[in-house]
């Protein structure tokens, strides 16, 4: 189940890439390099022996008024968000808009530009601010998507090395908890008490001991695994708990077959009802109630609040961080977390096969 849990993180990840905030320009940056263009153009009037200075102002106007106008419309067609994947290639249709914004916004300019300046010649006039505007903005459209793309591929990398801290954390978190040295100490000491009292059981004890860190090994380099294989644990952990408990705790679990087919990070189940086994007290006197259930759309854990002495119901969700990242990793949800001074509850987002989303 690691090529789901890749491609559920593959999916989101385009999905937080899409959410991204654009690149951006500084306002002063786009006025004064305007301005140059602008005075720039005005550099053949100035060299000409038949100087006019009103010619030369209205024309560096126009330039540096299309350069601005171009400026924020090539940003705002390259920031603008599609359904489509993005890629490195220059996109065709953007450019050929572009091109036809600015032919319209020239035209414009050097109407204007005829109503000022009466005595010049139209046409010559109008095609020759036409070809500057054509090659002024295909430099403003390249020069910005190179910039996209350098900005992009800083936010992938950024993206990619926050998912790749999260993934060792969560790996390391879960491993620690696996491992757990006291379930391990109290599992010995209850098969040593089996033995010596001559305990039948204490055969089906080792085998699901032996089970459970068997599905430990089999498990933990997996980012997915199905809800079944996941009760199995769940199963071996119960069986183990019980031979240590007995009745000081009763367990229900309805949960249909469409959701025993859907998928959750592994060792998901055991660590919360681990969670409400640690945490609340277990006694044949008062005896702790663990559910889970299915409830719109979520997987729910649920146990009533009879903590145990010096524990607080906000320590509860101290042991939940782990499973919060690993869903919010994999599917940029949260875990819902339901407490009151009753019943504390945990609500799992179900995961379908990703050819199902």
């Amino acid at each position: 189940m690691r090529l789901q849990g890749l491609l559920l993180q593959v999916k989101n990840f385009r999905k937080r890439m899409k959410k991204k905030p654009g690149f951006k320009i500084s306002h002063a940056t786009i006025w004064i390099s305007s301005l140059v263009l602008g005075l720039l153009s005005s550099v053949p009037q100035l060299a000409s022996h038949q100087f006019n200075a009103a010619e030369a102002i209205v024309n560096a106007a126009i330039t540096a008024s299309f350069a601005v106008v171009m400026w924020y419309f090539n940003i705002y067609m390259l920031n603008r968000q599609t359904d489509k994947p993005r890629t490195q290639r220059i996109s065709y249709s953007r450019l050929i808009s572009s091109l036809g914004v600015g032919l319209v916004v020239m035209l414009a300019l050097a109407y204007i530009q005829q109503l000022i300046l009466s005595h010049i010649n139209f046409g010559p006039t109008m095609l020759m601010v036409e070809v500057r505007g054509i090659l002024i903005n295909l430099v403003f459209y390249m020069f910005l998507h190179l910039l996209q793309q350098n900005y992009e591929n800083q936010q992938v990398n950024i993206e990619l090395e926050q998912i790749k801290n999260d993934n060792l954390s969560a790996q390391y978190e879960l491993l620690k908890q696996q491992v757990n040295p006291h379930f391990l100490f109290n599992s010995l000491n209850t098969l040593k008490a089996m033995v010596d009292s001559g305990d039948e059981a204490a055969g089906d004890f080792i085998i699901k001991l032996s089970n459970f860190y068997r599905f430990t090994l089999e498990s933990r380099k997996l980012d997915l695994i199905h809800v079944h294989e996941e009760m199995e644990i769940l199963n071996a952990y119960l069986y183990l708990q019980k031979a240590r408990f007995d009745d000081g705790f009763t367990f229900n679990s309805t949960i249909s077959n469409k959701t025993l087919q859907s998928l959750m990070p592994p060792f998901t189940l055991q660590l919360l009802v681990e969670n409400c086994i640690k945490h609340n007290v277990v006694s044949l006197a008062k005896p702790l109630h663990i559910r889970i259930y299915e409830e719109e759309g979520v997987l729910v854990v649920e146990n009533q609040v009879q903590l145990k002495s010096g524990e607080n119901i906000e320590s509860l969700g101290v042991g939940l961080n782990n499973i919060d990242l690993r869903y919010h990793h994999l599917l940029q949800k949260h875990i819902g977390i339901v407490q009151n001074d009753q019943l504390f509850q945990i609500k799992l987002p179900l995961i379908y096969e990703y050819h199902h989303h």
